[in-house]
């Protein structure tokens, strides 16, 4: 299938044409391609352009016996494809030929020949299209030919004349058949016709002699075909061999070594009856089979020899057939090319024949074009590269048509091998077909672009409930689609940041990985795919449970014949449902009136000999399950009765003893011994210890165990060791002592069996390379003088070998390239010889700093969490070591929202490609921040320079959910709601926004919404009822939209929702009402005192001085004296207590002043000038005003003394 202008279009393109592809590489914005899922909802409502799924084979032939022939052609996509058929170019009419029918809802055609008809009429080449609304699709050009086995020609073969010694060819020419017949050659006897390195078949058929003897002419040789798909044998006339006369023969003097009977036959030199001549050539192709023949005359038979110039024969893929005159490499490839040399030696000399042989391929995929679908303004591109030799030309066309000829499109542009695809729309979907061709074949490929948007869809279960046990990784699976492709995020509980990083770990599916899952773990998750067409979600519950364990496991028993024995088995399961079941040597155990089985124990009773065995419980919950054992033995009572026997508790056994060597081998010797006592528990195992005194002397270590009734055996030993052994016994209780040792024995010595491994070529510096491996253990040396010879060579360089014998477990050499690889192999070796190699492994020497940096860094297309950035590779032999990854280091710089603050953190991604136009994603992004970023080349070891620093800001978008969302009830008849702003507001916050609606019952009521500005974090909502419930969802808002919902409910009064209790003495109103009355009733005190103070009329005199002492000693908070006594009329009389006062008294009262000398004066206030000691005396109405008048002028006249300011007595005073 030859591509149609294809060449012509690169031909003419010429330079120009390369630089225009290089610039719209670089210009061209990549969008990956969207997977779509195998899911059987998905796939219905998907609309898909056709695909081929099954076809027949390119080369079909067919049985003309058969009574249909079936050409397969199917295809799927959405609408269901039709399909047509191209028989030589032309489109034929399913319905025309009564012969012809297509298969329902499928391309497949049948022919059939029941009625009549030659299957030869329907040759030729046949194509099959599907086709839907949204393209059409190719099957390959079918090549139909019906299977042939013709006759083979008649004619008369005279007898062949023939010299004793010389050499024959029989011609075999079979007619030609389809497929091409299988050889074979018999006498008239049905008897296959013996061959030898003297007599053999060639490739073409014919039967060669290198040399004829006289009994070659005692039967007749007939060439057989047989024909695979008729199942028929064809056979040509048989040939006989006449001799011409020569010494007689002698028959009794035949034998293998004097073929000739005695008789002197003259030999020759050995020349090539196939192929002729001293050269020739063979073209192959690639993976295919390569077959050289090489056929040789003379006398005595040749022996042939293969080998190639300029190198090796590659041992691992070459065969050598037909007594070495066949060279056959099942699967050719670029290397086997190259100059094959055959030659024929006998003792009279060689002949020498060359046969070049050229590799030539079919065209092979290097890059196959595959389905492409994108979302609306997506870029992509279909790449069609193909290799062969000589190269394929490449042909692209759609549905069906050359490319060329199809309406131009301005968002398509071919650029040879690639189609780049920019800012597709809907309706531009098409099925391409890429056809690459070269003189030995072509290959057909079909991919079709479909242009797709789909808004987001959950694939998963809805609301599935996970239960985990605790401290396991946990995973919760959200799968998802939509196009274009959907951001996924996780939530817990319905609230806070999404959640990725530390204890969790979100994949490109949509899996949340829980690390560890603990019991805070638990809860309600949501996860959210957003694209630009909608949301969709859906939840996951997890509960996370403590494991179910045996607490108390049943413990080994040994009991007697005929009593009882019981299994404990109990289990905590903390609230998992769980079953308990038990085994008997890993059988179910069989309850009934022996065996019984309750909540935790298992009992038997009357313990037979059978009932001997590891019993095991086993707990299944659910989710997890636990397993203990325990072994019950069983003894006989041989001396005692039953009661006198089960007194006497199983002990461990005794040690064996007199171990005894016998029949020594090389590696091997028999130990035997004599069991000790069992102390009622019989003996199950044996196990042999050895102990050497040339590795570690003194260290007893296991070497095999044995069954308990077995005390004599053959142990296995390695070469040049001197042992000695020793036994232990082991019953129900446990071990015995061991026994004392055997004598020694000593094997002999002998070369290395195993071979060092984990071998392997690193460098540890850019001009080295070390060579490491396991070195044998002690017991696998064999020998004195363990060494370790290691070969190494450049690989693909032809070099011979280097080795050397080291005795250390590593080598290093030096100096070499930086990073080359290395072919390498290991054997040890002792004193008494070689071990086997090791296989060929690759190392590669020390890697050094990539020289260059990857350049032009840029990006080229931003969202709110994604950038797509593009960069210039480097050149990967610049890399100097085995290329790793391109490593983009990034941080984020600042957030363009004022006054928020963040961590720097450097993060890296890392992308393999080795693609001419490398580009990437970068993901996991913040919204509205500043971000800086340079790219790296790294190899195992080391990093290039940093490219240039890119600068770049990443776009607004939705915010968080608010910090905290709070609903109180401050009253039966208000909600009072209060929220913070979001951690990470991913933009300018312009306002919240409010929904709500009212719940009745599983109703809802009206949605209503609020929209508060930015600054706002709170709201009060009036009940209509006091039962009223509402749901609230709450969300802060860019000017992208709103954010993530945090969603609550109203507290209930039925719940017991607190509502505020107010107290009334911390309400503004009762304090202000409060200090009014005690502001109005201190006005009425000072109103009285001035009163009083200018004449007024006192019930009493004593009420004053009552009074006025109890403001004095409220000020110090003192006690009235008990000393005090209360007159007749009411007054109290105040005694003088200097001479009894205490310490207290003689303290100066609060507002007294201390004079420079430290005594106190007594202030105004005080009450000696107004009860005793003065000369004031009161007035028959209680009053002295007069008195105290005096003393105020007194004061006045004696200067400012003592401080009025202090007593309340004179600043009450003052006030009037």
């Amino acid at each position: 299938m030859q591509p149609a202008g294809g060449r012509e279009m690169l031909a003419k393109g010429g330079h120009p044409a390369l630089t225009l592809m290089s610039l719209l590489l670089l210009l061209w914005k990549e969008a990956a391609g969207i997977e779509v899922p195998q899911d059987s909802k998905i796939q219905q409502d998907l609309k898909q352009p056709p695909t081929i799924i099954k076809q027949s084979v390119k080369d079909y032939i067919v049985d003309p016996r058969d009574n249909t022939i079936i050409i397969e052609c199917e295809a799927k996509g959405n609408p269901v494809p039709t399909f047509s058929w191209r028989r030589n170019g032309r489109f034929i009419t399913i319905g025309k030929d009564p012969r012809v029918t297509m298969r329902k809802r499928s391309g497949t055609l049948e022919i059939g020949f029941r009625n009549g008809g030659r299957p030869e009429d329907y040759e030729g080449e046949y194509q099959c299209f599907a086709t839907n609304d949204f393209g059409v699709a190719l099957s390959n050009k079918i090549l139909l030919r019906v299977s042939k086995a013709p006759l083979w020609p008649k004619e008369m073969l005279e007898p062949m004349l023939v010299t004793e010694g010389s050499s024959l060819i029989l011609p075999c020419n079979p007619p030609p058949g389809l497929p091409p017949p299988v050889i074979f050659w018999m006498d008239s006897n049905m008897t296959a016709i013996p061959q030898d390195r003297r007599v053999s078949m060639g490739l073409n058929g014919d039967l060669y002699f290198s040399n004829v003897l006289v009994q070659d002419g005692q039967k007749d040789y007939s060439c057989n075909a047989r024909f695979q798909f008729t199942h028929t044998i064809q056979q040509k006339n048989p040939f006989t061999l006449k001799f011409q006369p020569m010494e007689p023969y002698n028959d009794t003097s035949y034998n293998a070594s004097d073929p000739y009977g005695g008789r002197k036959v003259a030999e020759s030199k050995p020349t090539f009856l196939s192929p002729s001549g001293n050269e020739s050539s063979k073209m192959v192709l690639r993976d295919e089979q390569l077959l050289l023949e090489c056929i040789a005359a003379g006398l005595p038979t040749p022996i042939i020899k293969w080998f190639k110039r300029g190198g090796d024969l590659p041992a691992q893929k070459v065969k050598f057939e037909n007594y070495n005159k066949t060279l056959k490499i099942l699967s050719v490839s670029e290397e086997d090319g190259g100059n094959y040399v055959c030659m024929a030696v006998n003792r009279l000399g060689s002949f020498h024949h060359s046969i070049n042989v050229q590799v030539e391929a079919a065209p092979y995929w290097l890059d196959r074009p595959t389905n492409l679908v994108l979302a609306p303004e997506e870029n992509g591109r279909l790449v069609c590269r193909a290799n062969g030799n000589p190269k394929p030309n490449i042909q692209w066309l759609i549905n069906g048509e050359p490319i060329e000829s199809a309406p131009p499109s301005t968002s398509r542009d071919l650029l040879g091998d690639t189609i780049l695809f920019r800012g597709v729309q809907i309706g531009s979907s098409a099925v391409y077909q890429c056809n690459a061709s070269n003189q030995h074949g072509y290959l057909l490929a079909n991919a079709f672009v479909s242009v797709l948007d789909m808004p987001p869809r959950m694939l998963g279960a809805k609301n599935q409930l996970i239960k985990v046990i605790v401290n396991n990784r946990t995973f919760l699976n959200c799968p998802f689609f939509g196009s274009p492709l959907p951001e996924l995020r996780w939530f817990k509980n319905g609230q806070g940041s999404k959640l990725d990083g530390g204890q969790y770990r979100v994949y490109n599916n949509g899996t949340l990985e829980i690390k560890r899952a603990r019991k805070e773990d638990e809860g309600k998750y949501t996860c959210v795919a957003t694209n630009i067409l909608g949301k969709a979600d859906n939840r996951v519950e997890l509960v996370v449970k403590e494991p179910t364990r045996i607490i108390q496991a049943p413990k080994d028993q040994s009991v007697v014949r005929g009593s009882e024995a019981s299994f404990h088995c109990k289990v905590e399961s903390n609230d998992l449902p769980y079953k308990v079941t038990w085994t008997k040597d890993g059988e179910p155990v069989y309850l009934g009136w022996r065996l019984k089985k309750d909540e935790e124990f298992l009992n038997i009773s009357t313990v037979t000999k059978d009932d001997e065995g590891m019993y095991t419980c086993t707990v299944k919950s659910e989710m997890d399950q636990h397993s203990a054992s325990a072994h019950l033995s069983v003894s006989e009572d041989t001396s005692f009765n039953a009661s006198v026997f089960s007194a006497l508790p199983p002990g461990r056994p005794d040690p064996p003893i007199d171990l005894d060597l016998s029949d020594p081998a090389a590696r091997s010797v028999r130990l035997t011994w004599i069991p000790g006592n069992d102390h009622r528990s019989p003996v199950t195992e044996f196990l042999v210890q050895f102990e050497e005194d040339r590795w570690e002397p003194g260290r007893w270590q296991d070497l095999s165990s044995f069954p308990g009734d077995l005390n004599s055996v053959i142990l296995q030993l390695a070469p040049y060791v001197n042992y000695q052994f020793r036994v232990i016994a082991i019953n129900s209780v446990g071990r015995s002592q061991p026994s004392w040792p055997s004598p020694r024995y000593k094997t002999s010595g002998a070369p290395p069996d195993a071979i060092p491994k984990d071998l392997r070529g690193w460098g540890s510096k850019k001009d080295n390379m070390e060579i490491t491996w396991e070195p044998l253990h002690d017991l696998e040396r064999n020998g004195p003088n363990l060494q370790y010879t290691v070969w190494w060579r450049r690989k693909d360089s032809g070099d011979d070998w280097t080795n050397v014998t080291t005795f250390q477990s590593k080598y290093i050499f030096h100096p070499t390239e930086t990073y080359v690889p290395y072919e390498i192999k290991i054997q040890a070796r002792n004193d008494f010889g070689s071990g086997p190699e090791s296989n060929i492994v690759i190392g590669f020497s020390g890697e050094d700093k990539p020289r260059e940096a990857p350049s032009e860094l840029r990006v080229s297309k931003l969202g709110s969490t994604t950038a797509n950035i593009h960069w210039k590779p480097v050149d990967l032999s610049s890399v100097q070591g085995e290329f790793k990854e391109y490593r983009l280091y990034y941080y984020r710089e600042s957030s363009l929202v004022p006054g928020l603050v963040l961590s720097k953190e450097k993060k890296t991604t890392g992308f393999y490609t080795t693609v001419p136009e490398p580009s990437g994603i970068v993901k996991d992004l913040m919204p509205y921040s500043r971000y800086q970023m340079f790219m790296v080349v790294a190899n195992n070891r080391f990093e290039s320079p940093p490219s240039n620093t890119v600068e770049f800001t990443t776009e607004e978008d939705v915010p968080d959910a608010p910090r905290f969302f709070r609903i109180y009830r401050r009253s039966l008849d208000t909600l009072h709601l209060e929220w913070g702003k979001p951690l990470e507001p991913n933009g300018i916050i312009i306002g919240y926004q409010l929904k709500y609606r009212r719940v009745n019952g599983s109703r809802l009521g009206p949605q209503q919404i609020e929209t508060f500005r930015q600054n706002v974090t709170q709201f009060t909502l009036r009940l209509p009822d006091r039962s009223a419930r509402y749901k609230f969802n709450l969300s802060a808002l860019t000017k992208v939209g709103a954010g993530e919902v945090y969603a609550e409910e109203s507290p209930t009064l039925t719940n017991e929702a607190h509502i505020d209790q107010v107290d009334i003495a911390t309400q503004g109103w009762f304090i202000g009402l409060m200090c009014a009355i005690a502001l109005i009733i201190l006005i009425l005190l000072i109103v009285c005192f001035i009163k009083r103070s200018r004449g007024g009329k006192y019930p009493s005199a004593g009420s004053l001085t009552v009074f006025t002492k109890y403001l004095v000693r409220d000020k110090k908070d003192l006690p009235l004296d008990p000393v005090d006594q209360k007159d007749q009329n009411g007054s109290f009389d105040y005694q003088n207590k200097n001479e009894n006062s205490s310490d207290e008294d003689n303290k100066p009262l609060q507002g007294s002043q201390t004079s420079l000398d430290g005594n106190v004066k007594e202030s105004d206030d005080s009450l000696v000038d107004y009860g005793e000691g003065g000369d004031g005396q009161f007035n028959e109405d209680g009053s002295f005003i007069g008195q105290y008048t005096v003393k105020k002028d007194k004061d006045e006249t004696e200067g400012n003394e003592s401080s009025e300011a202090t007593s309340p007595v004179n600043a009450i005073y003052s006030l009037a």
